[in-house]
């Protein structure tokens, strides 16, 4: 995949986290972005990273103890490189959740 298609890719998953992230009281989660990564931090100062990795045309998101890389899949998906079949926008659901107790909303 080409550098611009990379970035088309990129934006469009981090304008959905960030959409659903804009629906969630400032108090329970705070959300930074900075093109390049999203933190998200509870009101505990625990986080989820999220951040492109350009070099490799990936995602990396960091949480649940866990640091993973996801590549844009055939089907239009991020999954995860090691094959396991996790999805990039559950995972980061279920990470954020495991530490605040709010489970985000991608839809819509």
């Amino acid at each position: 995949m080409d550098e611009t298609r990379y970035n088309q890719l990129v934006a469009a998953a981090f304008a959905t986290l960030l959409r659903a992230l804009d629906k969630v009281d400032p108090d329970l989660l705070d959300a930074d972005s900075t093109g390049e990564m999203v933190t998200v931090t509870s009101a505990a100062g625990q986080k989820v990273v999220v951040n492109t990795q350009r070099a490799t045309r990936q995602i990396w998101v960091a949480g649940k103890g866990l640091g993973l890389h996801f590549s844009f899949a055939p089907d239009g998906r991020w999954m995860d490189d090691k094959g396991k079949g996790v999805e990039f926008f559950a995972f980061v659901t279920d990470a954020v959740e495991a530490f605040s107790g709010v489970r985000l909303e991608l839809g819509g």
